[in-house]
């Protein structure tokens, strides 16, 4: 079982930057796949960045160019920057752990971008 706690989350004007965290409770950190999900009210969960155990990124088009997804093996958290945020960024952030289709998720964070 892998226990993931977002933080970061909160309320930023448009233009502003945000840093999500996702700190995971196991000691096999490095082999998972690790991603960062979002869900808008009304909206399906949507993909927004993953990293894989070999430090390869993928984005959606929507945080393309503004958003960086990273992970720090010693601390077992990943982190999501993100920059130059819209309105239509509004939703609550999930981190997500992929080991060969056996996933966690977190609770997610909130983030409220104003315009």
């Amino acid at each position: 079982q892998v226990q993931l706690v977002e933080s970061g989350g909160g309320l930023v004007q448009a233009g502003g930057s945000l840093r999500l965290s996702c700190a995971a409770s196991t000691i096999t950190f490095s082999i998972y796949t690790m991603g960062w999900y979002r869900q808008a009210p009304g909206k399906q969960r949507e993909l927004v960045a993953t990293i894989t155990r070999g430090g390869s990124t993928n984005y959606a088009d929507s945080v393309k160019g503004r958003s960086t997804i990273s992970r720090d093996g010693a601390k077992n958290t990943i982190y999501l920057q993100l920059n130059s945020l819209k309105p239509e960024d509004t939703a609550s952030y999930y981190c997500n752990a992929d080991l060969l289709g056996v996933v966690y998720w977190g609770k997610g964070t909130l983030v409220t971008v104003s315009s």
